[in-house]
This record gives structure tokens, C-alpha cells and sequence, in this order.
């Protein structure tokens, strides 16, 4: 039939009467016949798929690829979707004569349903495959080769799933692990039996696996070896925590052995092993313990702590006794866990010896509260004390007496004779105490040399007082009796102050405070006494409290000023220097005295800031007056016994000098005074210091000369300038005989030692003329001027040495 031909009657019943479906296509595409086979699986009459309407039985897609395939006049072969319904294996082939397509269609739907079966099974498969947690492979008995392997067991052995098909078992894992595991690759593939092993895979960073390896034969229909499974699981962690338990278990059979401290384990309250030091501090063999009670071994004291402890699990550390086999007891810490030992959970207790560890904290607890030196109780434990015995004696309705106990010129015993004849005199002391006192006395050392005792007495003021009295005259009595130490005999005199509980004070450091102020009232009548506290006294120590709390501020407030007093010359008259004075420019009482302020400040060793500050700014106004061309040198500073006996106070003056620039220049314009009870002290270390004061160019001054008993031995060894005769003397010329004659003989010994000579407190002419008589050189006090303020004394020098000058250019003309 050519192509465009109608197919005849017997042509149709031909093509239909084939089993299967068949389509006759021109060259175009258009179908020419269809047989009844085709029309009935499209559901179509004949008719109605010829010409190009067949087409509309494939989708666009479809159609398009099928006509591509025809345009090319070569066979082939395709599935594509038809009618919506099924897959349609197309079967074409050309001939070129008629220029005709034969096309044969075979319904393909249940083989490309078993095949996309086939495929969805086989995606799950290695889905599963992939994703259990176990190396999975298949190797063919014939030749050794990978026809599967998941993607765990490629990666694995540093391929992929794809790559590793193919390759054979000792490719895949390496010629030495294969010739190692051969014995049981010839079980399985031979014998047809599973096999399994373990072994370590090296990694690529040197480290190891651990892996579980079971091969499985692939028994065929026939009966012969087909393959073989390969299943790994990775049992590396596994393996690491066995060998982390094994060496748990040997490092803690190594710690037990090796440990110090006692070690016993116990499982249900039965012991079960101990370590060496436990036996040897409980006195027992391992196999004594073994098996009994660890109650058994508890004091029978803290046996019901040990078991509610044991009972309750707990994990802690407690401190408990122990007894050992002598049946001493033994002061111990238990630090308890709870563990798992050769697979049993029992429990562990280290058990701690403590007894040097109380003994220690025993004698630091003694050490806090008493006084290393002599024993008694310190400061700390005394106050804690008081306050018990205060709460007690006012619930009791009794009473107390403080006895504030502090030793006269001790301060001296140190620096003469040393601090280890200090506290063999502390010792003795404290002793002396304690044996005039009754057991129930209360005795303590509250620091340096001063002691506290706390009394008992009855509910009445009046015999207490009287008892008190007695004690108080029977510790001075005991106390100053003579100490010999290094051979000599040393004593020192208490001066004691006494306030009673209740009366005196309400709180306890009130107590101690109201003693400690009787018992200054005691060194200021004369030492070696007793004094009781009372009121007025404490009003007044609370005046000078205040008073030592606005003085410490004062200096840095500015409120110091320094006043000048002239001095000048007997025999024409001229002034040559003055006296620098401490004045004080109180806030609300207004400008002080030194008399007022002085001790207090000599008391709060204040007194070193404070004389700095006046020997600096004395310094400094000599300076500006000599640059000035006053000629008022020098300029006389007034030093305290503190500021002078302190450490560093020779480079202290060198100091200041030095901050005014030329040290010689400025320490020629400065003169340095002390009184003679300063010059009594040490001989050899005041001549020390005032040699180093002398080579620095100081003057050296002594103030008050005539009352400090000093010996003419003390005047010529000593580098002395200048003497000054004290104004009681001077204030009873020229009448009274007395004050002549001691007058005339301080002038007559400063000239025959080669020292000026000047007098303070001149007030009237009388005195004058006495003082020019006798050869005084220089005189002070309120006939030439009265100290006056800087500014002012400044305005009157001028004054007078223009006076000067006129008086001198009259004498001349």
C-alpha cells in the first residue's frame, strides 16, 4: 500500500486481525490506518484517531518526542504515556519505498510499574542502607568483589558507594588486614558458616578504631556459596569506657597504696577492702576488717551520726571518732562518696587522721586569745569576757572593779637595757599578778605594758571599795619590788586606775576607758599610786578628746601660724634675731597658746608634722628677710622632746633646709632650741645629734636654762651656742636676792664656756640695767616687743632698723 492510499477491505481485516497493536504512519505523521486492537486500548473508533488525531493521546511532551524520532527516518524503539493511562512501548520502523512508518505498540504499564517498584524498593533499601548505624557490604564468592556497600562502610575505608563496586576485598581494606582475617573469609565461603572478629582500624590521625566485624554467606537456590555479607559495627566507645573503668579500677587500687590517708570501702555497711594506712591506723590487718561492721569501729558517741549518714547516701565530709584496737580514741575527717568498684556500688570513705590538725587549731584558738609573752588572756579575749561577766553581774545584782594596770618609765627598761630584759620584766610582772589575786579574778595583758583585772565583788559600793583599796595597794607592793636581770636589779612602780561596774560606766569599753583615765590621773599625781575614777576627771578628758580630734585636722586646715618675738643687743641696743612661736587660730575658741595645745598634740604624736611645719616656714621667712636685708638671723625654733628623739629627725631638718636651696646658707640662718630637761636623757646620743645638727651650720640654743638641774658636766660636753636664762628668774629683779645671784651665776658660766648668754621675760628697765651690768649679751620680752604676727613683725623691724640707722648716722655726725 503506498503512502496516502486508502487500505482495502482485506488490508483492515489483516491488520486487525494481529494480536497486537499497530499504527501505519506516513512520512508526515499522520496515521493512515489503525487497527481495531489500538482503537479498542484508546477507547476510539478507528476513524477518529487517523490523520494527526491520534496525537492527542500523548501529552505535549510525549508527542513532541515521538515526532523528533520520526523526523529522523531511522528505527527505533521508545515507552511514552498514552491515553493518559498507561506506558506504551513504541516499536517503529521506516520504509524508505512506500515512505510509510510501521509502528507496533505494546502495553508496557506492568513493567514499568514492577520496574519503578523495583526502583522505589531499591531506594528504600539503600535509604536503610545509609542510615543505620552499622557498615554494611556485599562481596561475590567468584571473584572477591564489592557489588554493594552502603555509604558508612565506603567512607569507612575512604571511598564512596559507587567506587567501592568492583573492587575486590583486599583492595577495599587493605592486603594486610585481608591476610589476617583469611581463616575466616574460608569458614564462611567454604564451611558456609558465620563468622565474626574484632580489630582495630587505624585512622588517618594515628589514632585506632575499634570494630566488631560478622561475616554472613549467600547459600544459593543451588546450594554453592554466592557471597558473602559483611556487617561492622563501630565499638569503639564501648572499648574506651571498659579500658577508662580498667584503669579507673587500677589507678584506684594505685591511689589506695600510695595514699597517706586512710581508704576503706564497705557495701552495705560491711567493709569489703582498706589500704595500709587504715590498718595501720586503726591497729587491725586487712583481714581483721574484713567483713565486719564499720559501725563496730565508731565511738559510741557518734555512732548514730555514722549511721545516718550511711543510711542516707549522703556524699559529704564530717568530722567523727574512730576507735582502735586498743581502744583509744581517734579524732578523725570521713570524706564519703559513692562509686561503682569491679561493677558493684558500694561505698568509699577516706578517713582522715585530724588529731594534729585540733591540736593546732587548739593552740591558735590559744594564741588568738592569750598573749604569746606572759600566757594571760589578750586584749581579744578580755573584752569578750568582760562583757559575760558584766551581763552576769548586773542579772546577779553584784559588781565589778576594772583595775587599768600601766608601768611607770617601762619604756625606759627597753631602750637601756633591751627588749629581752623588757619581757623577763613583763613575765616576772604578770606572775606577781596572778599571785596577789584570787583564782576567780580575772587577769590579761591589754597590750605593751599594760594590764587589766577585773574584780569580784558583793552587792555593796562601800566594801567594795574597801576591797578594792587593799588589792590595789597589794599589787603595788608586789610589782615594784626589784627584778634581777643580766646581774643588775631592775623595778618599775604600776600607776593604777580603778571604775566600778555598775556606777562608773554602762558598756564595756566605757569601763576600760573611765580606768584608763584614773589611771593617768594616777601618773600625774606623782606615779606609783592608785587613783578611782569620778566624774569631773572624765569631763575633763572628754575637753581634751575634742580637742586631740580638731588638733589632728588643724595642720591640714591651715590654722597654724608662727608669732616672732625680737631679741637685741645689751650693748647698743640693735636688733639681731628673734624667737619663731606656735600660735593656733582655733575655729571657735580662737587663737591658743602652745601651753594649751602642746601636750595633747606630744600625746597623739602629732607633734612631729607639727614641728616640720614650724621649722619650714620659719626657714622660709629667715630666708626672705635675709634676701631682704633685715639682718634678723638668727631665727630661733622651739623643738619638742618628741619631734627631737624621733627617728630620721637630723634628715628631716637637712630636709628642710634643702628645699630653701643653699643648705649652709639657710641652716646659718636658724637656731635650733631645747630645753635642759631634753640635754638629760642619753648624753651620748643628744651629743650625737647635735653634732650632725652643728655640721650642718645650725645654732644650738638651750630655752629655760636654770630649771632642768642639768650638770655643768652635760654644758661642756655638749655643742652649745647659746643659753637662755629662764623668765621666773628674771621676772624678780633686781630685788630679789635669790633670782640675782642665780641670775649672775648663769651669766658668769655662759661667759666662761664661751656662750651667749640671753634673758627672757625683760620687762622693765630695772631688769634691764641688772642684765647689762652683769654681761648679759642679749635680751627678750615685752620691754623691746611682745611676738607678734609675721606681717606685723615684718612692718616693725623696718621701723626700728631705720631707728637704727638714725640713731647710728647721729653718733657719726
Amino acid at each position: 500500500m503506498r503512502s496516502g492510499d486508502m487500505p482495502t477491505l482485506a488490508e483492515t481485516a489483516a491488520w486487525d486481525a494481529l494480536p497486537g497493536m499497530v499504527m501505519l504512519l506516513d512520512e508526515a505523521g499522520g496515521a493512515l490506518h489503525v487497527n481495531a486492537a489500538l482503537a479498542a486500548f484508546a477507547r476510539r473508533d478507528t476513524a477518529r484517531l487517523l490523520g494527526r488525531a491520534w496525537q492527542e493521546l500523548l501529552s505535549a511532551d510525549s508527542r513532541h518526542q515521538l515526532l523528533d524520532l520520526l523526523a529522523r527516518r531511522v528505527d527505533f524503539s521508545t515507552a511514552l504515556f498514552v491515553a493518559g493511562v498507561a506506558w506504551v512501548e513504541w516499536t517503529c520502523r521506516w520504509c524508505a519505498k512506500t515512505r510509510s512508518w510501521l509502528c507496533l505498540l505494546h502495553d508496557a504499564s506492568a513493567a514499568k510499574q514492577a520496574e519503578s517498584e523495583a526502583r522505589a524498593q531499591a531506594a528504600l533499601f539503600r535509604l536503610l542502607a545509609d542510615n543505620v548505624p552499622v557498615l554494611i557490604a556485599y562481596y561475590r564468592a567468584s571473584d572477591f568483589q564489592c557489588e554493594f556497600a552502603n555509604k558508612a562502610y565506603a567512607r569507612t575505608f575512604g571511598t564512596d558507594e559507587r567506587s567501592v563496586v568492583g573492587k575486590t576485598f583486599a583492595e577495599v581494606i587493605g592486603q594486610g588486614a585481608a591476610d589476617q582475617i583469611q581463616p575466616r573469609v574460608e569458614q564462611v565461603l567454604r564451611h558456609q558458616q558465620a563468622a565474626s572478629y574484632e580489630r582495630q582500624l587505624p585512622q588517618p590521625d594515628g589514632s585506632s578504631r575499634f570494630i566488631d566485624v560478622n561475616l554472613l554467606p549467600h547459600v544459593g537456590e543451588q546450594g554453592d556459596t554466592v557471597g558473602a555479607f559483611v556487617l561492622i559495627s563501630d565499638i569503639t566507645k564501648h572499648r574506651l569506657s571498659e579500658r577508662a573503668v580498667r584503669e579507673s579500677e587500677e589507678r584506684l587500687a594505685k591511689f589506695m597504696q600510695a595514699s597517706a590517708e586512710g581508704i576503706v570501702f564497705h557495701k552495705d555497711g560491711f567493709i569489703t577492702d582498706a589500704n595500709p594506712p587504715l590498718c595501720a591506723l586503726m591497729g587491725y590487718t586487712l583481714e581483721e576488717l574484713k567483713g565486719r561492721s564499720v559501725l563496730e569501729f565508731i565511738a559510741p558517741d557518734h555512732v548514730s551520726r555514722v549511721a545516718a549518714v550511711m543510711n542516707a547516701g549522703q556524699e559529704t565530709a564530717y568530722e567523727s571518732v574512730i576507735l582502735d584496737k586498743a581502744g583509744h580514741r581517734v579524732a578523725v575527717e570521713f570524706i564519703v562518696r559513692t562509686m561503682v568498684r569491679n561493677g558493684e556500688r558500694m561505698r568509699m570513705t577516706i578517713v582522715r587522721d585530724i588529731r594534729d590538725r585540733q591540736a593546732a587549731q587548739a593552740r591558735i584558738h590559744h594564741l588568738a586569745h592569750h598573749d604569746a609573752l606572759t600566757g594571760l588572756p589578750n586584749r581579744m579575749s578580755f573584752m569578750e569576757q568582760l562583757q559575760q561577766h558584766m551581763a552576769a553581774a548586773e542579772a546577779e545584782g553584784t559588781r565589778l572593779a576594772l583595775l587599768f594596770i600601766d608601768l611607770d618609765h617601762f619604756k625606759r627598761v627597753n631602750d637601756s637595757l633591751g627588749h629581752l630584759v623588757g619581757d623577763t620584766l613583763l613575765r616576772t610582772v604578770s606572775a606577781r599578778i596572778l599571785a596577789s589575786l584570787r583564782v576567780t579574778d580575772l587577769v590579761a595583758r591589754f597590750g605593751g605594758d599594760e594590764f587589766m583585772v577585773l574584780l569580784h565583788g558583793g552587792p555593796s559600793a562601800e566594801q567594795q571599795h574597801h576591797d578594792v583599796d587593799e588589792v590595789a595597794r597589794k599589787l603595788l607592793s608586789a610589782i615594784e619590788v626589784p627584778v634581777t636581770a643580766e646581774g643588775r636589779p631592775i623595778s618599775v612602780t604600776p600607776s593604777i586606775g580603778v571604775a566600778f561596774f555598775p556606777g562608773d560606766a554602762n558598756t564595756p569599753d566605757e569601763l576600760i576607758k573611765n580606768a584608763d583615765s584614773a589611771m593617768y590621773l594616777a601618773k600625774s599625781r606623782g606615779r606609783a599610786n592608785h587613783q578611782f575614777f569620778d566624774r569631773g576627771m572624765a569631763d575633763s578628758a572628754y575637753a581634751a578628746l575634742v580637742l586631740e580630734g580638731q588638733l589632728a585636722h588643724a595642720l591640714e586646715r591651715g590654722e597654724f601660724e608662727l608669732y616672732f618675738q625680737p631679741q637685741v643687743r645689751l650693748r647698743d641696743d640693735v636688733l639681731v634675731a628673734c624667737e619663731a612661736l606656735l600660735r593656733w587660730n582655733h575655729p571657735e575658741r580662737g587663737l591658743l597658746m602652745p601651753d594649751e595645745f602642746i601636750p595633747v598634740a606630744e600625746r597623739q604624736r602629732l607633734m612631729l608634722p607639727m614641728g616640720q611645719w614650724a621649722l619650714k616656714e620659719a626657714a622660709r621667712c629667715a630666708a626672705r628677710w635675709h634676701a631682704q636685708g633685715l639682718g634678723i638671723a638668727p631665727v630661733a625654733v622651739n623643738l619638742s622632746t618628741v619631734q627631737f628623739q624621733s627617728v630620721g629627725f637630723v634628715e628631716a631638718v637637712a630636709q628642710v633646709l634643702a628645699d630653701d636651696g643653699d643648705v649652709r646658707q639657710a641652716a646659718s640662718l636658724l637656731e635650733l632650741e631645747l630645753t635642759e630637761r631634753m640635754l638629760m636623757d642619753d648624753l651620748g646620743e643628744v651629743k650625737h645629734r647635735l653634732l650632725r645638727l652643728k655640721a650642718i651650720g645650725l645654732g644650738i640654743a638651750v630655752d629655760d636654762f636654770g630649771t632642768g638641774y642639768s650638770s655643768l658636766g652635760h654644758l661642756k660636753e655638749l655643742p652649745i651656742d647659746k643659753i637662755k636664762i629662764d623668765r621666773s628668774f628674771i621676772h624678780d629683779l633686781p630685788g630679789n636676792r635669790d633670782s640675782a645671784a642665780i641670775t649672775r651665776a648663769i651669766v658668769q658660766l655662759g661667759l666662761s664656756l664661751g656662750m651667749t648668754v640671753t634673758a627672757e621675760g625683760v620687762e622693765t628697765d630695772a631688769q634691764r640695767q641688772f642684765l647689762a651690768q652683769q654681761g648679759c649679751a642679749q635680751i627678750q620680752g615685752l620691754l623691746i616687743g611682745a611676738a607678734m604676727p609675721v606681717a606685723e613683725f615684718e612692718a616693725w623691724a623696718r621701723a626700728r632698723r631705720e631707728t637704727e640707722r638714725r640713731v647710728a648716722a647721729a653718733a657719726t655726725s
